[in-house]
């Protein structure tokens, strides 16, 4: 074995080492990267040649969690590791945003990237370190490749920004950002913060940056160590320059006048197809299938010149906006009225329709994962189906692009969302997208937020959400940040950048760069303008509705949450769950309880009034603590010769003695009381043995004294 081995210091003492040439060695590229007790196995396999006809990247990137990593056996029938959770998917698509734009624009080899958590420390989260791993794995390898890059999670904890945080630090954090780049730029963001302002966010992005160079660093002298620093010849493209210049020369101008012409977007799509079908048409019958491949190549470069020359030359956008114009928006709450919440919020050609659900404890998501589990109370699911931008299209269940934006709308809401006592539900969010031609991921933002306040949800601020976008000329210097970008020219564009947050400053953002060189002047007038678009869209969402409705909808779900002494819980549950079954059973409410501390949290969940106030009294009667002092209704429970045993709450009796159940002295209990009377008596007194002492004759006449006879 020819084991290699780096390490770097993160800056505060806890050093990263990688490792390779010990397993998985044959793999074109295999690392481990380890911190502490965790340890990340990284491989990348490449095929030698591209499949025919293939005119993109067939990368896929897979990020698992094994349970055995943490000492855990999964759950489930099988009891094995099976799909990968949404944990992992997010995990995979990070490191898949950051190593894409980085491989040469013409590779189209078959290529996996897989990275499994083999050894798992609860407090050194494995996820920043999965870019670097992923990316140690390519540089050890013969993959052309234009890195390194590198990933980090930037946090500011007590105020001070910390790189690759403990996860018992990060409960305290205000902004938590996982960040990635090269040693030049920084290509990929995504994270959350605490209503932040811009300047504060680019300076969390720069503290990242320098954390990446020196992970950068690293990785080079890596590659130097193994050798591997010529990579693999490859040819996966075919050209043809005459043919170039005669698609160009054709279809240019053609092109220009459609994008400059402001039509919509099935209007746009249908002029852009007419010109390449004509240009086929005057090709001759026999020309070949892969000539007419390459002509399609360079119709879309074509379109990438014109679209972009157009804005950076004229000052034109595809539907003749401004570049800080936001498309028109119409919103409505209460659509649905079977909802507990409801809201369409559509600006331009993009809409969603969403939901809000109300459920209890029981309804909470379940996570069981190697490295987190626990339960989520907050969901929010995305749908994105075919007809939304007129295709044909199975529906196979939520895809890793679902989940993604998903994630980033949940982010976003979660923020603003009501904590603790506060919020006793279980929430569940659906964004289904019925229309899509640009940002349908902050369309959901938008309309979650008005749908939660329909709901009634009492949100700490309204959430709304912009999809920023670039144009640049690397030859001229030219720039265009465009605000409220449509999905054309977020394809054919430089930057994605999603931005999200309150009044008050941002909550959430995510940014993917397909280009080098982004100056912090630009990535700042970048935010400022998205600044200006998220203010303007909330303006347009408070015409609708500007704070949560009052009360929740008449057919939403109630829940009450009571705090009882731990020593109840028992008894509120009883031998087998006996007692709390027969309470939901017969008032028709769920019910469920956990121990917090020195208390017991009692949930009470149904849909009408009476059922939960039934619920409330028993749980009350069993867990209420008898005073002193106090008048109960009570129950002949026993007769003894010297008094009756008397139930005043369930579970609870006391002793009413001969002498204190009437003023009139009693020689014997027959005939005085008998079992199942009812009776008001007063609490005299507990003794240390939680012994209770009771009354009735307190509660009656005293009979006054018989005067004495006059002499």
């Amino acid at each position: 074995m020819n084991v290699i081995k780096k390490s770097f210091d993160l800056g505060d003492g806890r050093i990263v080492e990688i490792e390779t040439g010990k397993l998985a060695k044959q793999a074109d590229g295999s690392v481990v990267v380890k911190m502490g007790d965790t340890m990340l196995l990284a491989t990348v396999v490449s095929t030698v040649g591209a499949k025919p006809g293939t005119d993109f990247l067939p990368l896929s990137v897979d990020y698992q969690e094994k349970y055995a990593a943490a000492g855990r056996i999964p759950g489930g029938f099988l009891r094995r590791e099976a799909r990968l959770s949404d944990y992992e998917v997010l995990i995979s698509r990070l490191v898949d945003r950051a190593l894409r734009p980085m491989f040469p624009s013409d590779y189209h080899a078959d290529t996996q990237v897989m990275i499994s958590l083999i050894s798992a420390d609860k407090n050194i989260m494995p996820d920043c370190l999965a870019g670097l791993a992923a990316s140690a794995a390519l540089s050890v390898s013969d993959i052309p490749f234009n890195g390194p890059i590198s990933e980090v999670r930037v946090a500011k904890i007590d105020g001070k920004l910390v790189i690759n945080p403990l996860a018992s630090d990060l409960e305290r954090a205000t902004l938590e950002f996982m960040v990635a780049g090269s040693a030049n730029d920084i290509g990929m963001v995504e994270g959350e913060c605490d209503e932040i302002q811009e300047d504060e966010m680019v300076e969390a992005l720069k503290f990242a940056h320098d954390a990446i160079k020196v992970q950068c660093a690293v990785q080079v002298e890596l590659t130097e160590a193994t050798g591997k620093t010529v990579k693999r010849e490859y040819s996966h493209e075919d050209h043809d320059a005459d043919l170039k210049a005669k698609v160009y020369a054709d279809t240019y101008d053609k092109v220009y006048a459609v994008a400059k012409s402001g039509a919509n977007k099935d209007e746009r799509k249908k002029g852009f197809t007419d010109i390449i079908n004509e240009f086929f048409e005057a090709m001759p019958e026999d020309t070949e299938d892969l000539t007419k491949a390459m002509a399609k190549h360079y119709y879309h470069d074509v379109q990438y010149d014109a679209i972009r020359n157009l804005l950076l030359d004229e000052g034109i956008r595809l539907d003749g906006r401004k570049t800080t114009e936001i498309r028109p928006i119409w919103s409505e709450v209460g659509y649905l009225p079977a909802a507990h919440g409801s809201a369409v919020f559509t600006r331009g050609e993009t809409q969603s329709l969403t939901s809000v659900t109300l459920g209890s404890k029981d309804d909470e998501q379940m996570i069981d994962g190697a490295f987190i589990n626990g339960y989520n109370k907050f969901l929010l699911h995305y749908n994105f189906p075919g007809f939304s931008t007129g295709e044909v299209r199975p529906n196979r269940g939520a895809g890793r692009r679902e989940i993604g934006h998903g994630a980033l709308a949940q982010r976003s809401l979660k923020k603003v969302l009501p904590q603790g006592e506060e919020n006793p539900y279980t929430i569940r969010i659906v964004s289904d997208i019925l229309e899509s031609n640009g940002s349908s991921s902050m369309a959901t933002v938008c309309a979650g937020t008005l749908a939660l306040m329909d709901a009634g949800i009492k949100i700490k601020s309204p959430v709304s959400g912009i999809a920023m976008g670039l144009i640049t000329d690397e030859k001229t210097g030219k720039y265009a940040i465009l605000s409220d970008i449509l999905g054309d020219e977020d394809h054919l564009g430089d930057m994605d950048f999603k931005v999200t947050g309150t009044e008050n400053g941002i909550v959430a953002c995510q940014m993917d760069l397909k280009i080098n060189g982004l100056s912090y002047e630009v990535l700042t007038k970048a935010l400022l303008q998205a600044k200006e678009g998220r203010l303007h869209i909330l303006g347009e969402m408070k015409k609708t509705i500007a704070s949560p409705n009052e009360d929740y909808k008449p057919h939403a779900p109630r829940i009450v949450s009571l705090s009882i002494d731990k020593e109840f819980i028992g008894a509120v549950i009883g031998p087998g769950g006996k007692i709390i079954q027969e309470m939901q059973r017969e008032t028709g409410a769920s019910i469920s309880i956990e121990e917090v501390g020195n208390k017991g949290i009692v949930e009470i969940f149904a849909d009408n009034k009476a059922a939960i106030d039934a619920a409330v009294a028993r749980i009350n009667a069993i867990a209420a603590k008898p005073e002193i002092g106090a008048v109960y209704q009570g129950k002949v429970k026993s007769i003894m010769p010297f008094g009756a045993f008397v139930e005043i709450m369930p579970g609870k009796d006391g002793l009413l003695h001969i002498s204190e159940i009437s003023w009139e002295r009693l020689e014997t209990m027959d005939g005085v009381l008998k079992e199942g009377d009812k009776l008001e008596v007063k609490l005299l007194d507990v003794d240390k043995q939680g012994k209770m002492k009771l009354s009735r004759k307190v509660l009656l006449p005293r009979p006054e004294k018989p005067t004495a006879p006059q002499a």
